[in-house]
């Protein structure tokens, strides 16, 4: 199929961008790296009077160290941050997860602040994200903002962005020491995962002293496993541990059902996840 008319728009800075968005409201969408919003153009499940390809804005594609931690600039591509040295020094569990998106192909294109706008539930970063206490970075005529990504994804496609903000960059404080993990499953590589998950221990010794665990693909949005993380926290690597993280998970999820898996599949794919992903990190492999 083709789009249907719209009219094209390529601003070169960000005050140009918030007169378009402005002008268009609803009816005009952003266009980065372009995805997933080119198909949905193309199949007219978006219908926009107008595409503000935000391409050429100066300043918003780099990867810098600041005293706030690793700045990602919203238009770089994920091939750059699966290629950086800074992420894979800085931020490891970027680094690990990045190659699991889709294809070489869309990663060449895709955009670390589109992924994160559109807020795809099945999506690897915005649980990245989440598990990293990053914060969003937004901007608009108003002025800018910071929103940390816990309270940044709302639902299926839905953020705190308001209308007229851009997404600019994200902050992924650095807290060395920690162990990360991440693993997905999908039924063939480069599809949307049918569970996943990212995370992050601090272990001192043999004892875990803080966990984040954020699965992903199994609800409307990345979904923190607050039970399993308190079952693990001030345990040892063993047996024990996991069975006791793995029995508070139920607590945590409650998935969906699709034609791709039912409820019952997703808590239990959840639950290999947990095990090998936190076995792998308590013997320091991870």
């Amino acid at each position: 199929m083709k789009p249907a008319r719209f009219e094209y728009h390529r601003p070169a800075s960000l005050a140009e961008t918030f007169d378009l968005l402005d002008r268009y409201g609803d009816d005009g969408r952003l266009l980065a790296g372009g995805q997933s919003l080119v198909p949905a153009l193309n199949m007219r499940l978006a219908t926009p009077r107008a595409v503000i390809d935000i391409n050429r804005l100066p300043g918003l594609d780099d990867i810098r160290l600041a005293p706030e931690g690793l700045v990602i600039g919203a238009l770089t591509r994920q091939e750059a941050l699966e290629r950086s040295p800074l992420v894979r020094e800085h931020v490891p569990l970027l680094a690990t997860a990045v190659p699991h998106v889709g294809h070489a192909a869309i990663r060449a294109r895709g955009t670390v602040g589109g992924s994160l706008a559109l807020a795809d539930p099945a999506a690897e970063l915005p649980a990245c994200a989440v598990a990293l206490d990053a914060t969003i970075g937004l901007s608009s005529r108003r002025g800018s903002r910071s929103v940390a990504a816990a309270d940044f994804f709302r639902g299926i496609y839905t953020t705190a962005v308001e209308p007229g903000e851009v997404v600019t960059e994200i902050v992924v404080p650095r807290v060395p020491g920690w162990r990360v993990g991440f693993e997905e499953l999908a039924r063939r590589h480069g599809d949307f995962a049918l569970a996943g998950l990212a995370a992050r221990l601090r272990v001192e010794g043999q004892t875990v002293r803080e966990a984040r665990l954020v699965f992903f693909g199994v609800g409307t949005r990345p979904v923190r496993a607050r039970s399993a993380e308190t079952a693990l926290v001030e345990r040892g690597p063993g047996p024990e541990a996991l069975a006791a993280a793995g029995g508070a998970l139920a607590r945590d999820l409650d998935p969906p059902g699709d034609i791709h898996a039912s409820p019952a599949l997703r808590r239990h794919l959840a639950g290999v996840l947990l095990a090998r992903v936190i076995r792998r990190m308590l013997d320091g492999a991870a």
